[in-house]
């Protein structure tokens, strides 16, 4: 809108106002009088919801092919989550490590996201790694050749769709570590490396905030690649007092990218 008339001048307030009150995304929607042009702001949600291409996966040539832990040498650790379970405790847990400065990694069910596509932009938006743990989290390193291959493309496919990257990351579902078959197939697929870990916090067998705490802490070190998991209310429970002892270590909570990097 180039001009508003003396006789549209209350429309056009009218107008301004009420997507200031709608909190309108668009850049400077916020301003006031006849300078706010209201047709255009009032679109800009649905051009948001386009999603922007996020990482793709990196080759570390100094990983191995299968990576458990980050440098020793650096104060710096990834607690990388399983994501699956109520949408709720996993914005609690991302809204949580975001207050204490943290960014985190996410492996995704494909089902998860089928059900929840909305939690990929959530956890893009908030600056986080965000990966694939299969398509519907079953023991992968057990299943032929074609069904783990199966699993693994389901869930880069439906990531591919979200975010326009099959992900950062490769998690095995229902192992700690990939068979050579699943990483052959994981690289075939697009990612250099498998993500496995060195600290199991044991949160899905909920022994309670404090023991989750406790396990952690007792064996976290530089480098250390932490696996915990959305869907349980004591892992939510348990990071504020995980975050504020790394902190008072000198250990900060990165995305797995950043901790290879």
């Amino acid at each position: 809108m180039d001009r508003v008339t003396t006789t549209d001048r209350r429309t056009a307030l009218r107008a301004g106002a009420g997507l200031v009150a709608g909190g309108a995304l668009a850049a400077g929607c916020a301003t006031t009088g006849p300078a706010a042009a209201p047709a255009a702001p009032a679109r800009a949600p649905a051009a948001k919801a386009t999603p922007l291409t996020a990482p793709a996966p990196r080759a570390f040539p100094r990983q191995p092919a299968q990576i458990t832990h980050g440098p020793r040498d650096r104060p710096r650790i990834a607690l990388t989550f399983h994501g699956q379970g109520d949408p709720k405790i996993a914005t609690a847990l991302l809204t949580e490590a975001e207050k204490h400065g943290a960014r985190v990694t996410v492996l995704a069910v494909g089902t998860w996201l089928d059900t929840h596509p909305e939690m990929a932009r959530r956890i893009l938006d908030g600056g986080h790694d965000l990966g694939n743990h299969t398509q519907r989290h079953i023991a992968v390193n057990a299943l032929s050749e074609a069904d783990a291959l199966a699993e693994i493309t389901g869930c880069a496919d439906r990531l591919k769709r979200l975010t326009g990257s099959i992900g950062t990351w490769f998690r095995p579902s229902r192992a700690p570590a990939a068979s050579s078959l699943v990483q052959r197939l994981a690289h075939r697929v697009g990612y250099p490396h498998v993500l496995s870990y060195d600290v199991d916090s044991l949160d899905f067998t909920e022994p309670g905030a404090p023991a989750v705490t406790r396990k952690v802490l007792a064996e976290v070190r530089d480098g250390s690649v932490v696996s915990m998991h959305f869907g349980y209310a004591g892992t939510v429970a348990a990071l504020p007092a995980v975050l504020q002892e790394l902190d008072r270590r000198g250990l900060r909570a990165v995305t797995t990218t950043e901790l290879l990097s």
